[in-house]
């Protein structure tokens, strides 16, 4: 089975003006609209078995009800195969007890966003929070990098990155965006030492420009090249790389093709495609479902 371990969504009401707003900011084309509907939709297209939700709270006073929603969504995942984390903001008072209502809710972990909520990765506040998500058998996804939406926000950097997994016990944590946005040469000196995974989220080719004249050429779109990634593949090793796309801002089918298309062994892209994120999910794998040559079931 096909896992996408990094996507977002949007209640009904609200996705319309929250991707508007995301575009406007990226200068990148969505490719879905952004509600529930909308990725189960391009995950049949794709022949993606499962997919996971990642929250955002950009202040402390949203985590209470993004959770109760995440836990909503995690209890018809059975059905829709769409599953959620929690999400956490290092300003929130209860942040001990809420992690407590999130793993006895049954959620595997949950999201953080350092550009987005304005605090460096390694502070203690988020130290903290790692390192109780760790006691609590927690796995902790964070933005990792630079960010297409906040330039010059550098709160993920790998050097952060590094102090923080050297900073707290053993705890899973997922940097997005294979380690680092666009700090791909950092990551690959700093990161293979330690014990992260990563997540291939909008990090493998170009991106999708909104067509407002915000890129000036080609080059401007690259990302992470494929020599790069199979390196970092290889460095880190294929059982601490999920595949995951960053829906809606990349389009399911086609970054699946992306990945399938790479020199890796059948056992990497096993790992990598599915049996990895499964495992942190404590969901079966099927291997009957998701693996085909052209990703259909």
């Amino acid at each position: 089975m096909i896992v996408d371990f990094h996507t977002h969504t949007f209640p009904d009401a609200i996705a319309q003006g929250a991707v508007d707003k995301l575009k406007r900011a990226s200068h990148t084309r969505p490719f879905s609209d952004g509600t529930v509907g909308g990725l189960r939709a391009s995950m049949a297209a794709a022949g993606i078995g499962a997919s996971l939700v990642l929250p955002v709270a950009t202040s402390p006073r949203q985590v209470i009800h993004v959770n109760d929603a995440s836990i909503r969504m995690n209890e018809r995942a059975g059905d829709t195969r769409v599953y959620s984390f929690g999400c956490m903001h290092p300003d929130f008072p209860d942040w001990r007890d809420e992690l407590a209502r999130v793993a006895r809710a049954g959620l595997r972990g949950i999201k953080i966003h350092p550009p987005y909520q304005g605090v460096d990765v390694d502070d203690a506040r988020y130290l903290r929070i790692l390192s109780r998500a760790g006691e609590m058998d927690l796995t902790v996804v964070t933005h990792a990098g630079l960010d297409v939406g906040l330039p010059g926000a550098e709160h993920s950097t790998p050097e952060k990155l590094l102090r923080a997994a050297k900073a707290v016990g053993p705890v899973r944590l997922v940097c997005a965006h294979m380690g680092g946005w666009r700090c791909w040469d950092r990551v690959e000196a700093l990161l293979p030492q330690t014990k992260v995974y990563l997540d291939a989220s909008f990090a493998l080719g170009p991106m999708t420009p909104l067509g407002d004249g915000f890129y000036p050429d080609e080059k401007s779109l690259q990302m992470l090249g494929e020599e790069q990634f199979l390196r970092l593949v290889r460095l880190f090793g294929a059982d601490r790389v999920l595949f995951g796309t960053d829906s809606p801002w990349a389009d399911q089918a086609a970054y699946l093709g992306r990945i399938r298309a790479l020199p890796l062994t059948a056992e990497e892209k096993r790992l990598i495609l599915g049996a990895n994120a499964a495992r942190l999910l404590g969901i079966p794998c099927d291997e009957s479902k998701g693996q085909t040559e052209n990703g259909r079931e």
